[in-house]
């Protein structure tokens, strides 16, 4: 199989490592694309600048779409996953390179449910932010361009090198919101799985969520890791605080559509996860 892999950084790179090992020819686009995994072709080019995207590979069997936005702003988003999408999808259409299968990463920040309610890939996806918002009109670029589109919406993806929420609990700058505050949340060596299983599916649906297997409430993680540290537990935020933080809502993700196609998680809760990431340390 011969993959691009476009915005190949956190997600991307663990992805690649995957599609080499398992003999595929695999191509890795960024900006800067000098730390690329063993074995991908790098491709230099800037998603949000059209004329960079030339050429690219032919004959390509699928197009991962796994950029991320450079930072927490509208403008940013707003070229990552709506003016990138257009860009590669134009650039491939030009130089007649459709592939058999495009698929976009894209986030449960889609869904503007903040209540706890449960939600799957048949619920109304309203958000709240103009993260939510972009995202949302990127997937509808893929599901537009002609070939099959498959889209997968990530929960908060954690992992080596990204170990923020221990290093808050360990240093005691962790709060607690009022709860139940229920996050969703999937590793990335499970994201990676999870990419590789679907583009190996011969007929799968145009939609996944991508969450691991318990949605839990965020004062139980932190309760949680604070005993594994031992480190005292979080206190609760104060109202000024709270108001600070992204309006990514209380939900609770079900990935039982993912489950039906044979995926079997390497880290199904957080507390596999995240027991090795504390081991690492």
């Amino acid at each position: 199989m011969r993959v691009l892999i476009a915005g190949c950084g956190y997600v991307g790179s663990a992805l690649a490592r995957r599609l080499v090992a398992a003999g595929d020819e695999v191509f890795g686009l960024r900006r800067t694309p000098d730390d690329l995994p063993d074995g991908v072709h790098p491709i230099a080019a800037d998603l949000s600048e059209r004329a960079t995207l030339r050429p690219l590979p032919e004959e390509l069997d699928a197009v991962v779409y796994s950029a991320g936005a450079d930072r927490f702003d509208e403008a940013s988003y707003k070229a990552t996953y709506i003016d990138g999408v257009r860009h590669l999808l134009a650039a491939l259409e030009a130089q007649r390179s459709l592939p058999q299968r495009v698929l976009f990463t894209s986030s449960t920040a889609v869904y503007g449910q903040q209540d706890g309610e449960w939600i799957d890939e048949g619920s109304p996806a309203v958000p709240r932010g103009f993260s939510g918002r972009c995202l949302l009109e990127g997937e509808r670029l893929v599901w537009a361009a002609g070939q099959p589109g498959l889209v997968v919406r990530l929960g908060g993806i954690y992992g080596p090198g990204r170990t923020r929420l221990i290093e808050n609990v360990r240093g005691g700058t962790a709060t607690l919101r009022e709860g139940p505050y229920y996050t969703n949340r999937i590793h990335r060596d499970d994201c990676a799985g999870v990419l590789e299983h679907l583009l190996g599916l011969a007929s799968p649906q145009p939609l996944y969520l991508g969450v691991d297997c318990e949605p839990a409430d965020e004062a139980l993680v932190l309760q949680w890791l604070a005993e594994r540290l031992g480190v005292p537990p979080p206190t609760r935020a104060r109202t000024s605080d709270s108001a600070l933080l992204r309006p990514s809502g209380s939900k609770r993700a079900a990935n039982d559509r993912l489950l039906a196609t044979g995926y079997r998680f390497l880290y199904p809760t957080f507390r596999e996860g995240y027991s090795v990431l504390l081991g690492a340390g």
